[in-house]
């Protein structure tokens, strides 16, 4: 089988995680989480770094900072993992959608300004599999409307926007170590923001709200256990490490199969550049002409044993948010239909070039 995802483990994982089994220093106290942050954070030009579970706690802890609540729309891309709805709508605020661009796959920035309101208070921005969201016009709509911005690179580790680093744009920035991410702590995720209140906050709700001064075990107001571990945190200093030679992998393995795949005829290949970036392929992805063509090719390549994954199902189409009320009668037919004709091949660091050549060779 190739697996859709294989993590790469070449650098320094096994010598820190040993440090940490050896030293006894496995929870959230150890070093390596604080060097985590620090380098992390200094990497994508930021002040501070918070380093947190997942990508979804960092999500929930992004949104409560913030002071997101009941009466605050959010504006956001439909097509998403269901993490960044799922924060909004659990803080009680309400969010509201914009569909895609059918070249990048991002948010459609075009159709932003016309969903704002008096009650609209931030813009959640997803940058998707690869390319960023087009960042500029966004900017200038939170400095016209005074909104925050809260900026989901969970896919986008090394990434630029017109040389700037992706995670370094939004009043919070997010980022996941899921697997199959650039870099990896099995699980786990970092904040990143400039603002010192801001950073605190974070650091606070992260850790059941824990009070800085007076008697422990009272507490003032809810948070989460949302702490990384220093077992996973040395994983990602290893990772950190090898960041550079991660990114030219992952565009190895995209022109690999965009030279492999240039005459595939009936499915669209992810775009290769903007003016503004280069694709970074955190996943390799197709979209049909039609949902039979993707269907029938997901099939082909599962019969070869060759792992395959949907793209996101867009969130007004969920059930749990209808069964919410939410999103009634909204259509967004981008978005839909990347939703159904688009899926992607094995695009993992750990992926051999004998065995992007087996996918080709299946695919054409």
């Amino acid at each position: 089988m190739i697996a859709v995802n294989t993590p790469l483990l070449s650098g320094n994982e096994l010598k820190y995680v040993t440090e940490c089994i050896e030293t006894g220093w496995i929870s959230s106290e150890g070093s390596f989480v604080t060097k985590f942050e620090t380098e992390f954070a200094q990497y994508v030009n930021r002040k501070h770094g918070i380093a947190v579970s997942n990508g979804s706690a960092a999500l929930d802890i992004a949104v409560k900072a913030l002071g997101l609540g009941k009466g605050d729309e959010v504006i956001m891309p439909t097509f998403t993992i269901i993490s960044p709805v799922q924060s909004v709508v659990t803080a009680g605020a309400t969010p509201v959608l914009v569909d895609s661009d059918p070249i990048t796959w991002n948010m459609d920035v075009d159709q932003i300004e016309a969903k704002i309101t008096k009650e609209t208070k931030a813009i959640l921005v997803v940058h998707i599999y690869g390319l960023p969201v087009d960042m500029d016009p966004i900017l200038e709509l939170c400095k016209k409307y005074n909104l925050k911005l809260i900026e989901d690179a969970a896919e986008m580790h090394g990434q630029t926007y017109k040389g700037q680093m992706c995670g370094s744009f939004g009043d919070i920035s997010i980022f996941s170590f899921y697997p199959n991410k650039h870099i990896t702590t099995g699980e786990g995720g970092m904040i990143v923001c400039n603002d010192d209140s801001i950073a605190e906050k974070c650091k606070k709700l992260r850790n059941l709200a824990f009070e800085q001064q007076g008697r422990r075990f009272i507490h003032h107001e809810i948070g989460w256990n949302y702490r990384m571990t220093n077992l996973q945190a040395a994983l990602g200093v290893a990772q950190l490490e090898k960041m550079d030679y991660h990114i030219q992998r992952k565009r190895e393995i995209g022109k690999l199969y965009r030279e492999g795949l240039k005459d595939l005829k009936g499915f669209q290949l992810p775009l290769e550049r903007t003016s503004s970036s280069e694709n970074i392929y955190w996943v390799f992805g197709l979209v049909a002409e039609t949902e039979v063509q993707q269907e029938a090719m997901v099939k082909r390549l599962n019969d070869a044993k060759i792992g395959t994954r949907p793209f996101f199902w867009c969130m007004h189409e969920q059930p749990v948010f209808i069964k919410m009320g939410l999103f009634e009668n909204e259509n967004y037919p981008v978005a839909e239909k990347l939703a159904r004709n688009g899926f992607y091949i094995p695009s993992g660091l750990g992926l051999r070039n004998e065995e992007i050549a087996k996918v080709i060779s299946v695919i054409i």
